[in-house]
């Protein structure tokens, strides 16, 4: 029999000072939920590539439920940047707190991780940078350059902070020409002050917006989590708002709860239910969209550019 593993044990694993007390309460997960433990030579080659480049990725940091699939199939999230983040959103599991100086060689060593993994697509995203001037903008240009230069042939989605009231810096990042421009709105503009209280919704949706206006190549997309009490009538309206903002990828996943101190599962949603969000967001015009208990942002992201490349050569016959 499969051995079946919790994602956020993966993350204890890494980081035994951060385990949860013995005597935490941990609501079940539903079956649908479960993944199997991370291994394999596919696994532990990502792995060792991560380690050796001296790398820090989201699929560790977030604790994703996905990081045994991916990693066996060398796919992987790089998160730059640092891996202390100056917001303390209330569903992450990253470490909040100031983060240290900004670290020079980074991009090149992103670069040449991608290179060694032979990565058809690549996603970059990072920590929140309040501290930072440009909110960190700089380094993602640095990053997709050197990503560039060392491996040509490698689409780069990009999932960026909202570089709130950090003027010009979006628009460095759109200008260093990502393939896709991916921000989470993460959930309905109601939960925001207690799920994302650093953010602003409008803001967010805005950010999107730009980016088709400055550069109308570039593929947008953003993503939102369910089961955080969240109304289907809300979830609708936030459809209507990223179409209004012309985005053309939404992903759907279900909300875990990385440990007690994180915002709650309020209800853990049925498959059947990502069906029919999948079903409607296709109806309002998305030009993809995947929704599944386990979506998350980067989830199948080269399969995924794929189609949307696709979508958009069939939307233009």
């Amino acid at each position: 029999m499969a051995t079946l593993i919790d994602a956020n044990a993966l993350r204890a694993a890494r980081h035994p000072e951060k385990r949860e007390r013995p005597d935490t309460p941990v609501q079940r997960k539903p079956d649908w939920i479960r993944v199997k433990a991370p291994s394999g030579t596919g696994y532990e080659a990502t792995r060792a590539i991560v380690r050796d480049k001296g790398l820090v990725t989201v699929c560790e940091e977030a604790a994703c439920p996905n990081i045994g699939e991916c990693w066996t199939k060398s796919h992987a999230t790089f998160m730059i940047l640092g891996e202390v983040c100056t917001r303390a959103c209330s569903f992450c599991n990253v470490a909040t707190g100031l983060p240290g100086p900004l670290d020079a060689s980074e991009p090149s060593r992103v670069a040449d991780a991608v290179a060694a993994m032979g990565l058809a697509h690549v996603v970059i995203t990072s920590v929140d940078r309040d501290d930072l001037e440009d909110g960190g903008a700089a380094h993602f240009v640095e990053t997709i350059g050197s990503i560039r230069a060392a491996s040509p042939h490698t689409s780069i989605e990009v999932l960026t902070p909202d570089f709130l009231r950090k003027a010009g810096a979006a628009e460095q990042v759109i200008d260093a020409g990502p393939d896709v421009f991916n921000h989470n709105l993460e959930t309905v503009p109601r939960l925001y002050l207690s799920i994302r209280p650093g953010a602003r919704y409008y803001h967010s949706l805005r950010l999107l917006e730009r980016v088709k206006e400055r550069n109308p190549r570039v593929f947008t997309k953003s993503g939102l989590m369910v089961g955080l009490g969240e109304s289907k009538s809300e979830i609708m309206q936030v459809m209507d708002d990223m179409r209004s903002a012309s985005v053309d990828f939404l992903t759907i996943g279900q909300y875990l709860q990385p440990t007690r101190k994180h915002a709650a599962v309020e209800r853990f949603v049925p498959p059947e239910e990502f069906a029919a969000f999948k079903a409607i967001a296709e109806a309002k015009g998305f030009l993809l969209a995947a929704a599944s208990p386990l979506t998350r942002s980067s989830y199948h992201a080269d399969e995924d550019f794929a189609q949307l490349r696709a979508a958009r050569l069939a939307s233009a016959d």
